[in-house]
């Protein structure tokens, strides 16, 4: 799985990731930190990356310009980021069942602070 992490996740969360995740990187890792939100789609979309993001922005354009890129909008509000991590991990399976399937742009992990 290629994921790009949005800005509002940190890119130290690269480290917390299994191997099946070493294609991923940051927003801030690919120097991208300024960019605004059409740019890092651009980026996403050609560089074949799917964006994780806690940022309702990038749904937007997903409704806008339709997918690729797909997008997975975490909707936890804050967490450390160790837990975001654990969330990609956990919801693997459903993720890559969403990224096989050409009918949908967005996945979203709606999960409450407890």
């Amino acid at each position: 799985m290629r994921f790009l992490f949005d800005q509002n996740i940190s890119h130290k969360i690269l480290k917390l990731l299994p191997k099946k995740y070493s294609d991923s990187t940051a927003v801030k890792k690919e120097g991208l930190i300024n960019a605004t939100d059409l740019e890092i789609w651009e980026f996403a979309k050609n560089n074949h990356f799917t964006i994780v993001t806690q940022d309702s922005d990038f749904n937007d354009l997903n409704f806008l310009f339709g997918f690729p890129p797909k997008i997975i909008w975490i909707r936890t509000g804050n967490l450390p980021t160790k837990k975001i991590a654990n969330l990609v991990i956990n919801y693997s399976d459903e993720i890559n069942t969403f990224l096989e399937n050409d009918q949908f742009g967005c996945f979203e992990i709606f999960k409450m602070n407890k």
